[in-house]
């Protein structure tokens, strides 16, 4: 119906203006300013009307002839049916077009990076950066446990498993809303059957996978040591050990990202994510694991070591032990290549 209607305001605009060259360049002559590092983009927030439309377009000098838009743009009804978005705005297109689009709301989408965050409150102010998303709105659901539970079956410690690191292509304007149940959607397609099988295998729930997952990346960025490590672990969890997983103490104290050593002072700490003092697993990942990460826990290696140390030379990877003898002697080691850097925390 609104396309008949649209095709018959067009016509009629060619009647009023007399065809010909007149009529071809109101309507359809390429309108939209050609810039030498590629296309623009015209960025309509939620809520605005058709005003901050045309200041946009003026403002950033994006269109040849802004006064023929108008015309084109008032002529097709499209002042009261302002659709927020980021629109793509290609140097060959001509009023008709670039009134089309806009009304069809045939946004572009974005690339939008997932970095890897430890602390919940650190992702409405990534997303925000990116995207139009309310901050302040994926706050609230982030800390509504009672909503959390009811759409994905967590909470506010456990919530954290769904963001998987990475690229991802979404609607610039997405909503709060819109934006977990991306996100969940794409923590389900990563749990394929295979992955499934393997989880129930280690008798490990998703959750707990995402958790130890989050502790081997803090643990090492090396892509050969994740399932040796993971294997460490999950010996340990085995054996009814405590983890005694570092990264777990400075979580609680906000020292991720920031510390580069673990005091004896720090295994005091008073907290569920204490593994020096709890046995098991925290009650929610330290960190949000990338794919990797996760599957690194899913394949561990196979052996029977129970404690590993980074190597002192700086490469990034760890010398594995059996044995808490073998391990205090890598440990020393890496002890002195801090001393000798004058690293204290």
């Amino acid at each position: 119906m609104r396309r008949g209607w649209l095709i018959g305001g067009i016509g009629a605009l060619l009647v009023l203006l007399g065809g010909g060259y007149a009529a071809w360049r109101v309507l359809y002559r390429p309108n939209v300013r050609a810039f030498a590092e590629g296309p623009a983009y015209l960025y309509i927030r939620t809520g605005t009307g058709y005003a901050a439309v045309l200041d946009s377009l003026r403002k950033h000098e994006l269109l040849l002839e802004p006064g023929t838009f108008e015309w084109v743009a008032e002529y097709q009804d499209y002042p009261p049916r302002v659709r927020p978005g980021r629109y793509r705005l290609d140097p060959g297109l001509g009023n008709v077009d670039l009134v089309r689009r806009l009304l069809r709301g045939e946004q572009d989408t974005v690339r939008f990076e997932l970095n890897a965050f430890h602390y919940l409150d650190h992702l409405p102010r990534q997303v925000s950066r990116q995207l139009e998303t309310d901050s302040f709105k994926l706050d609230l659901l982030l800390g509504d446990n009672a909503g959390l539970q009811r759409r994905y079956g967590l909470d506010t410690c456990t919530v954290r498993t769904l963001f998987m690191p990475g690229p991802y292509r979404l609607l610039w304007n997405t909503g709060a809303r819109g934006f977990l149940d991306t996100m969940a959607a794409r923590y389900r397609r990563f749990w394929t059957p295979e992955r499934q099988a393997r989880a129930d295998s280690l008798k490990l729930s998703r959750t707990q996978v995402s958790v130890l997952a989050s502790i081997v990346q803090r643990e090492t960025a090396q892509p050969i040591d994740k399932p040796l490590i993971a294997a460490v672990y999950l010996n340990r969890l085995r054996n009814g050990q405590p983890l005694q997983a570092d990264p777990t103490l400075l979580w609680p104290l906000h020292g991720l990202g920031t510390r580069k050593r673990v005091l004896n002072v720090d295994k005091k700490v008073d907290s569920p994510y204490n593994t020096y003092r709890h046995k098991g697993l925290p009650p929610g990942p330290i960190t949000t694991p990338r794919p990797s990460s996760l599957d690194a826990v899913l394949k561990p290696a196979h052996n029977k070591n129970l404690f590993f140390c980074a190597r002192p030379d700086g490469s990034g990877f760890s010398d594995f032990a059996e044995t808490y003898a073998q391990h205090k002697i890598n440990a020393r080691r890496y002890q002195h290549r801090l001393d000798s850097l004058g690293v204290k925390r």
